[in-house]
């Protein structure tokens, strides 16, 4: 079940059309050299497809705060929902939203 945050909808590739998608509580983090990504996952509400928002790109992981980066790696519930509900974050990821 996912948390409880603002209702983003977005074009599913999947189901062909724009459907809501729901914050799932997970980050994806990926190394790549000296550098991480990190995304909030997101998923269709009616297929499951993953739409993953972008948090950090490209960024020296001694560039983000240690606590934050950890509670990233453990999935930490309460940041996912903090993101979830930060519209400049959605907007960032041009996310629609009512």
């Amino acid at each position: 079940m996912g948390c409880d945050t603002i209702a983003i909808f977005h074009r599913c590739s999947k189901c062909g059309k724009k459907k809501r998608f729901v914050n799932t509580g997970k980050f994806r983090v990926n190394a790549n050299g000296r550098h991480v990504d990190v995304w909030l996952i997101y998923q269709c509400e009616k297929c499951k497809k993953t739409w993953n928002l972008t948090v950090y790109e490209r960024k020296s992981p001694d560039r983000i705060a240690a606590e934050e980066y950890q509670r990233f790696l453990d999935n930490d519930f309460e940041l996912a929902a903090q993101y979830g509900n930060d519209i400049s974050f959605l907007k960032r990821n041009k996310a629609e939203f009512k």
